[in-house]
């Protein structure tokens, strides 16, 4: 399976920091078994974000990509509505999973407004901006993602 990480801030465009969370997420995604076919870092601009959820699904056929920072309140976090702009089908269990994960660590869990969805063959996740909760929600989610990878394919899996 390929996949793309696409970080969300623009501070870390400017190069005003490193990317700790897009390292954590393309360690996430490899330990899923995934080849990391490519990783950008972004400003938290809605039709940028748009156009490179497009592109990795669309021009580059990743199975599956993941986007770390702009899901919290701040006027410019804007990753969720750019993912709905751009799937066809939302997921929304996976993002409850990574809530319900987060709970336990911050009494803020409830501030993401982290969406997932389908786009085609594709599936878009939104994940937290910090490294450690990337660490939560990926636990929480990972063991089914291939098997939700397999169903967007279309491979036969058993239930």
């Amino acid at each position: 399976m390929r996949a793309a990480v696409l970080t969300v801030s623009t501070s870390r465009a400017a190069g005003k920091s490193g990317d700790e969370s897009g390292d954590a997420l393309a360690e996430f995604a490899e330990g899923l078994g995934a080849e990391v076919a490519g990783r950008e870092v972004i400003p938290d601009d809605r039709e940028q974000i748009a156009e490179r959820l497009r592109h990795w699904a669309d021009e580059e056929r990743c199975e599956l990509v993941l986007t770390t920072g702009g899901t919290g309140f701040t006027p410019n976090d804007r990753t969720p509505e750019a993912t709905r702009a751009v799937i066809d089908r939302e997921a929304p269990g996976i993002p409850e999973a990574m809530r319900a994960a987060s709970r336990p660590h911050t009494k803020h869990w409830m501030l993401s407004r982290a969406v997932a969805g389908i786009r085609d063959r594709t599936l878009i996740v939104n994940f937290p901006g910090s490294p450690k909760s990337i660490a939560e929600a990926g636990e929480a989610i990972g063991p089914a993602l291939p098997h939700a990878l397999d169903l967007i394919a279309g491979r036969h899996t058993s239930h």
